[in-house]
């Protein structure tokens, strides 16, 4: 039977062999497979019970198996799909039935790795800002909710920055849109490259970037800010006149208390309260909201 279904099989698809189950194991261990002709009876270890221990293992459980099987009885058919199985051939093989049966198996999983990736991609782009890659302020307010709730329960700081390129409009009346863009897009790549894996980095909307910083009191905050700032304050971007250009943003910080603020908004309030205060204090600054009620204060005078 197994020279029957090699010669089968092998001028379309390259075919390995098991003689018992536990070669199987071996067999999934070290080469990718695409798809299981399994024998329900075998030496050692029976089709059935090397399905079940397949479909426990996350490395092998989404491969498709297909039972082979003299048997005809309803209860070991039955028995076949309650174990993981797909489909099943009977013996003795009818060959364009078995060769229909694993290329339709096959099409199956192309795609459902087709729709998974798709899914995968689909996902993505509903959390990400297209421009930068960061995620989108819809993803912000979504996640903001579940490190919040983390925050109290487990009674951690939580800190949040908010910046703003500074004379953003400016820049896109001298330069024009596209060099805006790719300013916005310079200062995403240097957000990417000073937060944390932890650290949710965000375009909230135009020049305007938010960063939410989980277990991060507000002193830990600042220097996290402030190299950021001090890191666009030397960054360079290329004008349309290939001349190289030079910008600076502005940043408010804000810690989170959990006990307090039930949702993000307040806090997001209080570090756009800093962020405008660093405005009006000179620009390409980092200022701080500590204390509700008490004025704002750069963060070089608090640290």
């Amino acid at each position: 039977n197994i020279d029957i279904l090699i010669d089968l099989l092998s001028d379309t698809y390259e075919v390995l062999v098991a003689l018992d189950g536990e070669s199987v194991f071996e067999i999934v261990e070290e080469n990718r497979l695409d798809l299981i002709l399994l024998d329900i009876m075998m030496p050692y270890m029976d089709g059935y019970e090397v399905c079940r221990r397949l479909k426990l293992n996350r490395n092998t459980k989404d491969i498709p198996i297909i039972f082979i099987t003299a048997k005809t009885d309803e209860a070991s058919i039955e028995r076949a799909y309650d174990v993981g199985g797909f489909d099943y051939v009977t013996k003795p093989f009818k060959p364009k039935e078995l060769r229909a049966k694993v290329k339709l198996q096959l099409q199956l999983q192309k795609l459902i790795k087709e729709l998974e990736a798709s899914q995968k991609e689909l996902k993505f782009l509903a959390s990400t800002d297209p421009m930068t890659e960061l995620y989108n302020r819809r993803y912000f307010s979504t996640i903001s909710k579940h490190i919040l709730d983390l925050a109290k329960r487990d009674a951690t700081p939580t800190s949040i920055i908010m910046l703003d390129i500074d004379n953003f409009k400016k820049v896109n009346d001298t330069y024009g849109h596209k060099v805006g863009d790719d300013v916005i897009i310079s200062l995403a790549k240097l957000l990417q490259k000073f937060t944390r894996k932890s650290d949710i980095a965000c375009r909230f909307g135009g020049e305007e970037f938010v960063i939410l910083l989980p277990e991060t009191a507000i002193n830990g905050a600042s220097v996290i800010a402030e190299k950021i700032r001090e890191a666009t304050e030397h960054s360079t971007v290329n004008s349309m006149e290939n001349n190289t250009l030079t910008f600076t943003i502005s940043l408010g910080i804000a810690q989170i208390d959990p006990e307090e603020e039930s949702d993000i908004e307040a806090s997001i309030h209080r570090a756009d309260t800093a962020l405008y205060a660093a405005k009006r204090g000179g620009k390409n600054r980092v200022y701080i909201k500590n204390d509700k009620g008490k004025p704002c204060k750069p963060a070089s005078q608090i640290f």
